[in-house]
């Protein structure tokens, strides 16, 4: 039987070896009680070469593979994957602190991007037509870019691994993985079941580093890196970005988020209360797709707000791993801070706190899932990526008054529309800044379909054929026959 503890690596895992950094070791916090879950490898910048190395050296027998058994690779990693959920499960929990239910969630829609794309893999299909001038042929096919670095954060350590490594591979490329130093046991796992499936030495490699400038930097610096793509804030994408220029690399970038919730007066109200709560609590909050402004038109305020606040004060709040927990820690003390910062910040402006808002003191990094009313448009809260259990709400009287309220951040991840009247709702979507809506569900993500914003929240789309192209170069060849 498979256990956490049986699917532990915390050793660098460069061209198909684990990779010991002897002395520097990285501490992995249980964010439930503050205390030391683990250590990992300290990566250094010859560590990140030796990887970029691995992956360079794979790189054209990888490309080279028939896409059919590229297909056949993944697809046992997606088996691997699903037999090991609970166990994979457990240990997200444990180094992130989100509860057992979101982590096998989480489980199931990572392990569904090594699936899709094992399906992909085989279509990676260009095209051949006739020219205008009929001279000569104009063939397309889309070719593996090469070595790819990967980068992803802490909120969802599987799935943001998965959507970038399986696109990444059914392309025919190679990888070097850099994942959060706050949950990198779960990478380390992903790319053990990697290698078991089958996916040869060299072709993924994941490095773990507390000095992450100088040793991104030096991948972005190498020639032989072709692509970053990167999961993060808006901030840390933009230095990113610029390194990456000097290289001029293709970048696939998922950035911040400021997602509007918006309920409309016909919205049916427990189907809107339900699409709140997944919306809003997923991962306690701790995600990029998470409604971060919540806008109820006057007529429904109330009920929505007596309804919201019944749900949010009865969820059991505790230690991830527990079977009762509903919302789990935050990450670490740092975002719990944030949160109450904010939340104080709102109350000062004059919002109405309706329950939680109160540090509840003792171990771990807990905040109480919290609803705010009356909240001013010009609150800190309404402006900055939450990451936590509040829902800050406000009003509004007609449609216009809300699309331009959800329209006024500098993001546009995504947004979610509540009505009955689906024409009317979808009328509210098409206006909307964002490069996904989800109409009257609370869930947006879907490994087959394209993910990512607009504006300030990135370039490129992950997940669907999209998320594969990313990975590619498109290359034509002028044919005469």
């Amino acid at each position: 039987m498979t256990t956490t503890t049986t699917m532990r690596r915390t050793d660098l895992f460069i061209g198909g070896e684990w990779i010991d950094t002897a002395d520097a070791r990285i501490e992995v916090i249980d964010p439930s009680d503050g205390t030391v879950l683990d250590t990992v490898a300290d990566g250094g910048i010859e560590d990140a070469i030796h990887a970029v190395d691995a992956a360079a050296d794979a790189l054209h027998s990888w490309s080279a593979t028939p896409p059919r058994d590229r297909a056949e690779i993944l697809r046992r990693a997606y088996e691997v994957m699903a037999e090991r959920t609970d166990a994979l499960a457990e240990l997200i929990s444990s180094e992130n602190g989100k509860a057992l239910a979101d982590a096998r969630a989480e489980v199931s829609y990572a392990a569904e991007f090594f699936r899709w794309y094992s399906e992909e893999a085989v279509r990676n299909i260009g095209s051949i037509s006739l020219a205008p001038s009929g001279r000569n042929r104009i063939m397309v096919e889309h070719r593996p870019i090469g070595v790819c670095v990967l980068i992803t954060p802490w909120n969802f350590p599987a799935a943001m691994a998965t959507r970038k490594i399986a696109p990444a591979l059914a392309a025919g490329c190679s990888v070097v993985l850099k994942p959060a130093t706050l949950t990198p046991l779960t990478a380390y796992a992903i790319a053990d079941i990697l290698s078991e499936a089958g996916v040869p030495a060299g072709v993924i490699n994941v490095i773990t580093t507390r000095n992450t400038g100088p040793v991104v930097s030096a991948m972005l610096e190498d020639p032989r890196v072709r692509l970053l793509s990167f999961t993060g804030s808006t901030e840390v994408g933009r230095i990113l970005l610029q390194q990456a220029s000097g290289q001029v690399l293709k970048c696939a970038m998922e950035l911040g988020g400021n997602a509007p919730l918006i309920v409309l007066e016909d919205a049916d109200l427990e189907v809107a209360l339900d699409g709140a709560m997944l919306a809003k609590m997923r991962n306690g909050g701790q995600a990029c797709t998470a409604a971060n402004r919540i806008l109820v038109h006057r007529s429904r305020h109330d009920d929505f707000v007596a309804g919201l606040a019944s749900r949010m004060s009865a969820l059991t709040v505790g230690s991830g791993v527990d079977l009762a927990t509903e919302c789990g820690p935050l990450v670490d003390a740092k975002s719990v801070d944030k949160v109450h910062a904010l939340v104080r910040d709102a109350i000062g402006r004059g919002a109405t706190l309706v329950t939680g808002g109160e540090l509840p003191g003792g171990p771990g990094f807990f905040y109480p899932p919290t609803v705010l009313t009356n909240v001013d448009p010009e609150s800190d809260i309404v402006a900055t990526e939450i990451f936590g259990p509040v829902a800050a709400i406000t009003t509004f009287d007609d449609d216009d008054e809300a699309v331009r309220a959800a329209n006024s951040s500098e993001y546009g991840l995504s947004a979610y529309v509540f009505g009955r009247d689906l024409s009317r709702a979808l009328a509210v979507a098409g206006r909307l800044e964002t490069g996904m809506v989800a109409v009257n569900r609370g869930l947006v993500s879907d490994p087959a379909a394209p993910f990512g914003g607009v504006k300030q929240s990135g370039l490129g789309r992950e997940g669907a054929h999209e998320g594969m192209l990313e990975y590619t170069e498109t290359q034509y060849t002028a044919v005469d026959w």
